[in-house]
């Protein structure tokens, strides 16, 4: 690499140590090729995500996100350090640069408030800003050759969108955006509303029993998604296994004790994700 690109990576994987609570302890398992490659897919992620996160007016997010889909198709032509170096990764890994053209999508469809009727729509949307994270880290990754590599990939990103999504109910309510299917709601006679301290309100356990539910239906993602495993090398399947098993504890302290959503921003510690990624690299499960 010339020293422009390594600058560009080091700028990547300082991102990636800053910001990725839960990947980095899977993707600092990788040897330092597929460690440097998967660091710059996801600085590019976050910035995709940090501009439809972020404080600037809808109309705006939604001309930066043009702005950066013009850019990931001259990807080739960028002096961006991010842009770079996922460029060079996509010369060197099989990297399906067009699900960051998903990834867009998704994040569009948070900037225009979209809402999700059924989990079919709530699917689609998962696929968007997560199935597609899955496959480019599979890019990275490589595989024995599957035809439903690809398929378990995307599932997995899915089941770990689904956990975000239990997780951050709370958080979510108060940014005005609802994930959890109307359909799911009004089955089990939820109304999503917080109460003076900003706490959600569950007073006859409705949404208790929606949260469990969710969890179940994810748990089976989950089940489709780690298939994929197998059919990676050892350092790959390691760096898989650790960052699904992080949300997968996190999944089950969700499903176990389910009003702990309700108040605050459930996490694991330090300890327990270097537990989780220690023992993905022994090929234990989580």
């Amino acid at each position: 690499m010339t020293g422009t690109l390594d600058e560009a990576y080091a700028h990547c994987a300082s991102i990636t140590r800053q910001r990725a609570r839960n990947f980095y302890y899977g993707i600092r398992l990788l040897p330092g090729p597929k460690r440097a490659a998967l660091c710059a897919v996801y600085a590019l992620a976050r910035r995709i995500d940090d501009i439809g996160d972020g404080d600037l007016r809808p109309v705006d997010k939604a001309s930066g996100l043009a702005a950066l889909r013009a850019a990931l198709r001259d990807i080739d032509a960028s002096t961006d350090p991010v842009l770079l170096a996922v460029a060079d990764a996509a010369r060197r890994y099989p990297i399906p640069l067009g699900a960051f053209e998903e990834l867009v999508d998704g994040v569009e469809m948070d900037v225009t408030g979209r809402s999700y009727d059924t989990f079919e729509d709530l699917v689609e949307y998962c696929r968007c800003v997560a199935g597609s994270v899955g496959r480019l880290c599979l890019g990275v990754f490589g595989s024995r050759p599957d035809p439903e590599a690809s398929g378990y990939a995307d599932a997995l990103g899915i089941a770990l969108q689904q956990t975000n999504i239990l997780r951050d109910i709370r958080e979510d309510l108060g940014n005005g955006r609802v994930y959890l299917p109307q359909r799911d709601l009004d089955r089990f006679g939820v109304d999503l509303t917080l109460d003076e301290r900003g706490a959600l309100v569950d007073k006859d356990g409705e949404l208790a029993a929606l949260i469990d539910f969710s969890a179940t239906r994810a748990r089976g993602w989950y089940r489709d998604g780690l298939r994929l495993v197998p059919l990676l090398d050892r350092r790959s399947a390691a760096c898989c296994t650790a960052m699904s098993g992080i949300y997968v504890r996190l999944l089950d302290q969700i499903a176990q004790r389910p009003a702990a959503v309700y108040d605050q921003r459930l996490s694991l510690s330090g300890w327990q994700k270097a537990g989780v990624a220690a023992r993905a690299l022994l090929g234990r499960a989580s």
